[in-house]
C-alpha cells in the first residue's frame, strides 16, 4: 500500500516537472519581464511608444528659428517647444513649415514630455478654429451630453427599480 502511494505520488510530481516550463524555456519564448542588459536606445523607444500626448493651446510670444523652438506665454508660466521633424503643421487645414510660426499668432495642437523636460510639439495648428474644426467639437460635445443623458437616465432607472427598506 506504501509502495502504491509513494509510486502515485512520484508520477504525479514527474508529471508536473514535464509539464512545467523551464526559466529558460519561457525565455525564450518572450517573458513579459524586460531583460536586464537592455540597451539605451531600445528603452528610449519603448518610453517614447508609451508617451502620451498632451494638449495646449495660446498665443505664441516669441520664435527661435534656429532652435526651432517657440514660447507660448502663460497667467504663470511660459512653455517653449520644440519643433521635430516628426512635428505635423498645419495653418487653416492645410500644411505650413517653420516659417509661418509667428510671434502673436493664435495656437494649439499637442506635445509629448521628454525624459530630459523639454518638450517637443507632435501636432501644430496655427491660426484660429476652422468650419470643420468647430463642426468636429460641436459632433463632440453633442456626443459627450448624449452619453451622459444616458447614463443619467440608467441610473436613475436602477436607483428606481431597487427596493428601499
Amino acid at each position: 500500500m506504501k509502495l502504491t502511494n509513494s509510486l502515485v505520488i512520484g508520477a504525479f510530481f514527474a508529471i508536473i516537472a514535464i509539464c512545467v516550463p523551464k526559466r529558460s524555456d519561457a525565455k525564450a519564448k518572450g517573458s513579459p519581464s524586460p531583460e536586464v542588459d537592455s540597451s539605451a536606445a531600445s528603452s528610449a523607444e519603448a518610453s517614447s511608444a508609451r508617451m502620451r500626448a498632451t494638449a495646449f493651446k495660446g498665443i505664441i510670444a516669441s520664435v527661435d528659428d534656429r532652435a526651432k523652438t517657440f514660447t507660448i506665454a502663460g497667467k504663470d508660466t511660459s512653455r517653449v517647444l520644440k519643433i521635430t521633424d516628426k512635428t505635423i503643421i498645419t495653418k487653416s487645414g492645410q500644411p505650413a513649415t517653420m516659417k509661418e510660426v509667428v510671434a502673436n499668432e493664435e495656437v494649439r495642437g499637442s506635445y509629448y514630455k521628454m525624459p530630459d523636460g523639454s518638450m517637443e510639439a507632435k501636432v501644430l495648428k496655427l491660426g484660429p478654429l476652422t468650419e470643420a474644426e468647430k463642426a468636429e467639437r460641436e459632433a463632440r460635445k453633442a456626443k459627450r451630453d448624449e452619453k451622459r443623458a444616458a447614463a443619467s437616465a440608467a441610473a436613475t432607472a436602477a436607483s428606481s427599480a431597487s427596493p428601499t427598506p
